[in-house]
């Protein structure tokens, strides 16, 4: 098994909602954290500290818009620079506007080309970035994308949210095929989760997905960080999946 005592970590979209509990994971576990972040600076900042002092690891904060490539560089680099190295990155961050899902007018190109940047394009800027530091490493490397259940179903947030999410998820078993063996390339697939995003959805739209689900209930927001966890310390695993949606879709 992987430890990730005295590894660091990079982790998009870290200072709220689900990629700051991964944060939080991954400092209990030892690993050293970098923050990433797009606007949320207070939250950020806030969280490395209560890390730093709870955990007794290093935590940093980098602002950068992870869907553009030299803010995606510039992440990588300075999580290098700053905590002397890089042995996982957790491509969390994503984007969208909720839309009715048929709405063929909905979004128009540039919020297309946002999705994706965002949900497509940032986490092949940062997975190239770190591919040599990856290699570098005795042990390799560890890449870990956000998806969604929106990857595999006809639903979701929006169209161009499903489509582009899709297309990250097809990107993880490319990338795991082709990138060779130092580096493992997973992705967690949640389904609803109430985070602050999450709970953005009216109550009716929550209670009718809560529905169509074979457990009758929402995700829990610490299973699907959980998943994190394991998928980083799970030396087997590579170019998977893994749903956490309570049983929303069946494959």
């Amino acid at each position: 098994m992987y430890s990730l005592r005295n590894r660091v970590a990079l982790i998009t979209g870290g200072s709220r909602g689900l990629g700051a509990l991964v944060a939080q994971k991954y400092a209990a576990e030892g690993c050293n954290v970098a923050i990433n972040y797009a606007s949320s600076k207070d939250a950020a900042e806030k969280l490395a500290a209560e890390l730093q002092e709870s955990y007794k690891v290093k935590a940093i904060t980098i602002q950068g818009d992870a869907g553009v490539r030299d803010d995606c560089v510039n992440a990588v680099k300075t999580t290098i620079d700053q905590l002397g190295g890089l042995d996982i990155i957790v491509s969390n961050a994503g984007w969208t506007k909720m839309t009715k899902f048929n709405d063929l007018d909905a979004m128009d190109d540039e919020e297309w080309d946002r999705c994706w940047s965002m949900n497509v394009k940032g986490h092949f800027y940062l997975f190239k970035a770190a591919l040599p530091t990856f290699n570098a490493n005795p042990e390799g490397g560890v890449f870990l994308l956000t998806s969604s259940i929106a990857a595999v179903t006809p639903t979701g947030s929006s169209l161009p949210y499903a489509v582009t999410k899709a297309g990250g998820l097809h990107m993880v078993k490319c990338l795991a095929h082709t990138q060779g063996s130092k580096v493992r390339v997973n992705a967690v697939l949640p389904g609803l989760l109430l985070t602050e995003w999450g709970q953005r959805f009216p109550a009716q739209a929550v209670e009718g997905w809560t529905a169509k689900t074979a457990l009758k209930k929402v995700p829990e927001l610490e299973d699907a960080a959980q998943a994190y966890v394991m998928l980083a310390q799970n030396s087997s695993m590579t170019g998977q999946e893994i749903q956490i949606d309570s049983g929303f879709s069946f494959k």
